[in-house]
């Protein structure tokens, strides 16, 4: 902690400022009273004594005057040493608990912010009033809030990699130390999975690139002009197979008449498939897929709604969380990097839009949400 008393501080600095006000002050009444004083009082005493009494030629009235005039000015001069001592005084005292309170909170953010620097980031300052300096306090708990929130994110997103690089790469080795031990026949069905596993790594590590891109807006986006059902049209022909593969209706829901909209598409059909996906994962052989999207004055909605598992109210809120996966118990062969719903939600907010998930319940299927705002439409 930086000493207050130190001589390039804060505090000696305004308590030397409040100081030089109170000399100049002090000095300043001084000088004007002793310049004025005898002025003042002369007329003073002919307003009092009239022109006539006070200008008659009297010795013995001079020489009371005179010693009067001695009398009062130095009793005035003492008057005004003892007033100016005793003021000088109390406003240093002043001065100095005022400088201290200026000082102190910001002593105490130099202090927190030093202990954020070494790595304490639950710190904090109290943000007391609501001046700037309360303020200033107020910005730096929210700072402070961000940096630890950041923080927690960057432990669990290592945490989080290193658990599903961890499988993969279980596999890997134990079958490369497996053939070359003799343990394991080296035929194509262990190169296969090898090559498998070699898949899952190179998939995740694309994945984590690019959400770690589009979290620090810095994917580039190439806005074109598109209709929002070439846009269904070319998710639905993608997926289309996958569908009918599993037994799952896909059906499409677009209205009459749409403006089109200004949006990368290769980002929004990224999202759409991704979206999509999910909903056919979760979504049982003979289950409805149903994609939908709603012209609104101010913004374009889509939808994507299934019959399939539903999801719990406690899980809802953490599903665009990084590697999250409602089924805890879920294999990796057969989930996805649990980035997706990360990295959709990323590409819609770099569109200046909003994405959200609803569910009755378990067993009540899923609704997905994504609303792009007024700027990505067209006017007529």
């Amino acid at each position: 902690m930086i000493p207050t008393t130190h001589r390039g501080s804060l505090y000696t600095r305004l308590f030397l400022a409040h100081l030089l006000v109170i000399v100049a002050g002090t000095a300043t009444l001084l000088a004007v009273t002793l310049l004025t004083a005898h002025t003042l009082h002369d007329r003073l005493m002919i307003a009092m004594l009239g022109p006539e009494l006070a200008l008659a030629a009297d010795p013995a009235m001079d020489a009371m005057e005179r010693a009067t005039n001695d009398v009062f000015e130095a009793a005035m001069i003492q008057a005004l040493l003892i007033s100016s001592g005793a003021a000088s005084l109390v406003a240093v005292v002043v001065s100095l608990l005022l400088s201290r309170r200026i000082v102190s909170p910001i002593q105490r953010l130099l202090d927190a912010s030093r202990r954020i620097a070494m790595g304490h980031y639950s710190e904090r300052v109290p943000a007391v009033g609501n001046d700037e300096l309360a303020a200033l306090a107020s910005q730096f708990n929210t700072m402070a809030d961000a940096l630890e929130s950041a923080e927690r994110r960057r432990v669990a997103l290592i945490g989080d990699v290193a658990h599903e690089l961890r499988t993969p790469l279980a596999t890997i080795e134990g079958y490369a130390e497996g053939a070359i031990d003799g343990v394991v026949a080296t035929n194509d069905a262990t190169w296969a999975l090898i090559l498998d596993e070699a898949g899952r790594l190179r998939r995740l590590v694309t994945d984590l690139q690019e959400l770690s891109r589009a979290e620090a807006r810095q994917l580039p986006l190439h806005p074109t002009l598109i209709p929002p059902a070439a846009l269904v049209e070319r998710v639905r022909a993608r997926l289309a197979p996958q569908f009918a593969e599993k037994g799952v209706t896909l059906r499409q829901e677009l209205p009459t008449s749409a403006p089109a909209i200004l949006v990368d598409p290769d980002r929004i059909t990224q999202v759409l498939i991704n979206l999509l996906g999910n909903a056919l994962q979760h979504t049982p052989s003979g289950g409805v897929v149903t994609i939908r999207v709603i012209a609104e004055p101010y913004a374009m909605r889509f939808q994507i709604q299934d019959t399939g598992s539903g999801i719990a109210a406690e899980h809802v809120p953490h599903l665009f969380e990084r590697f999250y996966r409602v089924d805890k118990a879920r294999a990796r062969t057969t989930g996805g990097s649990g980035i997706g719903l990360t990295i959709s939600k990323a590409l819609i907010e770099a569109h200046g839009g909003t994405i959200w998930v609803e569910s009755a319940g378990l067993g009540q299927g899923t609704v997905v949400r994504f609303m792009l705002p007024a700027a990505c439409l067209t006017r007529s």
